[in-house]
């Protein structure tokens, strides 16, 4: 009689890392809503994504031995699904930032200043850097988290998109960005804690750096509305409606969302993005 021989199921992370190259060669200057002001929004945030992704990457590969996550096997596989999917953004946001520069655009000084401000944390963390910078990451992460998934439920956002090509990348990237919410935040809170400091140092970062996005964001839009001779306010008034109209801004209404996050108790996963996902993978015609 032969023994029946069990083999162990191979331990997978909760999402996929999807490979991905856009071509960005056709998309036109102004791919959203024929409008320059909404366009550069986007790109403002896209120049971002390079320098960024990888820094959420470096803090969180920083920390995968830490001795309080270091066996914990599952963490793990969460951790490397989470680095390969940011540095699949990083690697497609570079791609069409570059493609940017044929109407004109020095993206790659924004990248460059990108990174600089990043740099800007070490004036914070001489005495530990590791939990300054997973303590900007978690914050970071909650930011792109929510945006993103506002993406996903604004269908009046959607309709602007008049390239495939960029349709597909911001919701492909929007949907990942909800997949990953919680790993950089689970990490922090294996590794440093829910205690008084462990609050303190989320809760600073998350100032410091809406502080500083904001700034730099929009330090970023301006400069790409100047390239195009469109700094007067009358380019910017439909982007500003849509972003910031008191009751139906796209980002008016997720500050009670990204507020939630001083919360002392706060978790990603308490802003469910389950159903949201599931609807948004079929239409992607994601397999996972």
């Amino acid at each position: 009689m032969n023994a029946k021989v069990q083999t162990a199921i191979p331990l997978k992370a909760s999402f996929p890392v999807r490979r991905m190259d856009f071509k960005f060669a056709d998309v036109p200057h102004y791919w959203l809503g024929s409008d320059a002001g909404m366009t550069h929004f986007m790109t403002s945030m896209s120049v971002l994504f390079p320098d960024g992704e990888r820094f959420f990457v470096d803090s969180v590969r920083a920390l995968r031995n830490h001795p309080a996550i270091k066996d914990d096997a599952a963490m793990q596989k969460e951790i490397s699904a989470f680095i390969g999917q940011e540095a699949m953004h990083s690697k497609e946001h570079a791609a069409f930032n570059a493609s940017a520069k044929a109407y004109g655009h020095d993206t790659d000084r924004m990248e460059r200043l990108t990174g600089r401000v990043i740099g800007l944390k070490r004036l914070l963390g001489r005495r530990n850097q590791q939990l300054v910078d997973m303590a900007a990451t978690c914050a970071l992460e909650h930011f792109t988290a929510t945006v993103a998934a506002q993406l996903l439920r604004r269908e009046d956002i959607q309709a602007f998109f008049e390239s495939p090509v960029m349709y597909k990348l911001w919701m492909w990237h929007a949907v990942e960005e909800n997949e990953h919410k919680a790993v950089a935040y689970d990490v922090y809170q294996q590794i440093y804690g829910k205690g008084a400091k462990a609050y303190g140092m989320r809760a600073g970062a998350m100032v410091a750096a809406t502080v500083l996005l904001f700034i730099t964001q929009n330090l970023f839009m301006a400069r790409l509305m100047l390239d195009d001779g469109k700094i007067a306010p009358r380019h910017w008034l439909r982007a500003m409606k849509t972003l910031y109209h008191p009751t139906q801004g796209f980002i008016t209404q997720i500050l009670p969302e990204l507020a939630d996050y001083f919360r002392p108790n706060f978790h990603p996963n308490d802003h469910d993005s389950v159903a949201l996902l599931a609807d948004w993978k079929q239409r992607l015609a994601f397999a996972d």
